[in-house]
C-alpha cells in the first residue's frame, strides 16, 4: 500500500478539502466526480448513491484516482491511485450524515425516499504530491 507524503497529509487530515474521483466506464470512458470524502489514516472512504455512473464504475472496476486541491494554494496538490476494497450499505446513511456536517454544518439535507446510500473504502496504491 502506498505511504501518503507526509507533508499533504493536512489534504486529507485538515483542511475541508473535496476529492476528484476519477473513475472508467464499462465502456472505457473516463468520468470524474468532485466528492466529499474522510481518511480513516488507512482508506479514503466516499459515499454516493446505488445506481449512479459511479457507483455502477467502481463496482465494474474497482481501480479509481483521485485528486485532492490545497483550497489555499491552487498550485498544490495530492494525487492518488488505488482501488475500492469494500463496498457497503451498511451505516452508509449515518455516514452520508456525518460527511455533510463535515461540508455543509448540517444532517445531508438532499436524502431521497427510497435512496439507498453506499460507503466505498479507497485503498490508496500511489500517491504523490507537487506543490
Amino acid at each position: 500500500m502506498a505511504i501518503i507524503p507526509e507533508q499533504y497529509l493536512d489534504l486529507l487530515t485538515e483542511k475541508l478539502t473535496f476529492a476528484h474521483l476519477a473513475t472508467v466506464s464499462e465502456a472505457g470512458m473516463p468520468q470524474v466526480t468532485p466528492v466529499w470524502f474522510e481518511y480513516d489514516g488507512h482508506h479514503i472512504r466516499i459515499n454516493s448513491s446505488r445506481g449512479r455512473r459511479k457507483d455502477r464504475n467502481m463496482r465494474a472496476n474497482p481501480r479509481v484516482a483521485l485528486s485532492i486541491q490545497d483550497p489555499d494554494n491552487p498550485y498544490r496538490y495530492l494525487g492518488i491511485q488505488g482501488q475500492v476494497v469494500a463496498i457497503t450499505e451498511e451505516g452508509a446513511v449515518e455516514h452520508i450524515h456525518r460527511l455533510a456536517r463535515k461540508y455543509i454544518g448540517r444532517d445531508y439535507p438532499w436524502l431521497q425516499e427510497g435512496e439507498v446510500r453506499v460507503i466505498y473504502a479507497i485503498e490508496p496504491r500511489r500517491a504523490w504530491g507537487q506543490g
